[in-house]
């Protein structure tokens, strides 16, 4: 086996002939010769190395000879001389890239896929759990019944002077209470619970993955998609229905106080009118979509949050952009499950 070792930086070498006394000769040879090459004197000069040669970086090696038993110098050329790195083809891809709701509402899709699949494997945290459902419900309570009482006379001020007029003052509690159920419960509780928790749930995942928490997270051997994620999508799904609930019931409360406080309409007539118009349908379907919305609000306000960057102006960007998402997704989906539920003439009036 051929060993190879650099000489030492005392050697001066030459391509003529110098007026220095050698003090030894060698040979040389190059990969691209097949004979030996010139020889070349060496001698001693302190603290200096000087090629000579043509301008290009080389590397010697000595080499055992055989034939005569004296060592022979191998120059070793570089092909690549000012190690500069090879132009990549630049393409149309290369420079682009997707517009941030793009791969927002990717993330979000992704985040729903991870979410179905840690809850029907029963991976959980349930105290994280039972800690957000007690946010999102109780701590939401009086904010929702307050926008729910107030929109509920600011209808009936409408619908009762109307229909008085008409002489369809019986039918007033009725179309109060379709109006409730099947609209504008679901969709005034969704928009305060999107206002309040959505921007909470964004606000507080952008400023743990700007600070890097959630990579701690992934250190400790947690995942944050069990952690932070789904316990707040399945709060959120629970909560709703209940306070949508509550909110109806609120709404109706308010409307039947005002109808027979200012426009002289009874109590009793409209919660008579009310029990013959609704169905056990428009109950279920009003809980249904504020399971469907409390879905959008947590998982899009999570994606919105994970997917944060730049500091507390994207902490900013990301909630705003959240709870503005979540309103449009709100407002699409009452759109799709009303079509879906409440198709063709309804004859819920006709028993009044």
């Amino acid at each position: 086996m051929q060993t190879a070792s650099y000489l030492h930086p005392f050697s001066y070498f030459s391509d003529r002939r110098s007026l220095l006394k050698p003090v030894g000769w060698i040979k040389s040879q190059t990969p691209y010769s097949n004979h030996l090459g010139r020889r070349v004197p060496i001698t001693v000069r302190p603290q200096s190395c000087k090629f000579l040669l043509p301008k290009q970086q080389t590397r010697l090696f000595a080499v055992p000879n055989t034939d005569d038993g004296h060592p022979s110098a191998s120059v070793l050329e570089d092909s690549n001389t000012n190690h500069a790195p090879s132009p990549e083809v630049e393409t149309v891809l290369h420079k682009w890239s997707p517009p941030t709701y793009l791969w927002r509402g990717f993330s979000a899709l992704i985040l729903t896929g991870q979410v179905i699949l840690r809850t029907l494997k029963g991976k959980v945290h349930w105290g994280n759990t039972l800690q957000q459902l007690k946010r999102v419900g109780p701590g939401s309570v009086g904010v929702c019944l307050l926008t729910s009482a107030f929109v509920g006379m600011a209808f009936t001020i409408q619908f009762v002077r109307e229909f008085t007029r008409l002489g369809l003052s019986r039918a007033v509690g009725g179309v109060l209470a379709l109006a409730f159920s099947r609209e504008l419960s679901p969709v005034i509780t969704s928009i305060v619970v999107a206002g309040r928790i959505g921007s909470s749930f964004a606000a507080e995942l952008g400023t743990m993955q700007v600070s890097e928490q959630t990579d701690t997270l992934r250190v400790l051997g947690a995942d944050p998609v069990d952690y932070l994620v789904t316990p707040r999508v399945i709060a959120t799904c629970i909560a709703l229905p209940f306070l949508t609930l509550m909110c109806f019931t609120v709404g109706m409360a308010s409307s039947a106080l005002l109808s027979d406080g200012i426009y002289g309409v009874s109590i009793n007539i409209i919660l008579d009118s009310a029990c013959r118009a609704l169905k056990p349908w428009d109950i279920i379907s009003a809980m249904i979509k504020s399971q469907v919305f409390g879905a959008i609000i947590s998982i899009v306000s999570c994606a919105w949050g994970v997917t944060t960057m730049g500091g507390a102006k994207g902490v900013g960007e990301s909630t705003t952009s959240a709870v503005v998402i979540s309103l449009v997704g709100i407002f699409i989906a009452d759109f799709v499950l009303s079509c879906c539920f409440f198709q063709g003439v309804g004859d819920s009036l006709k028993r009044l």
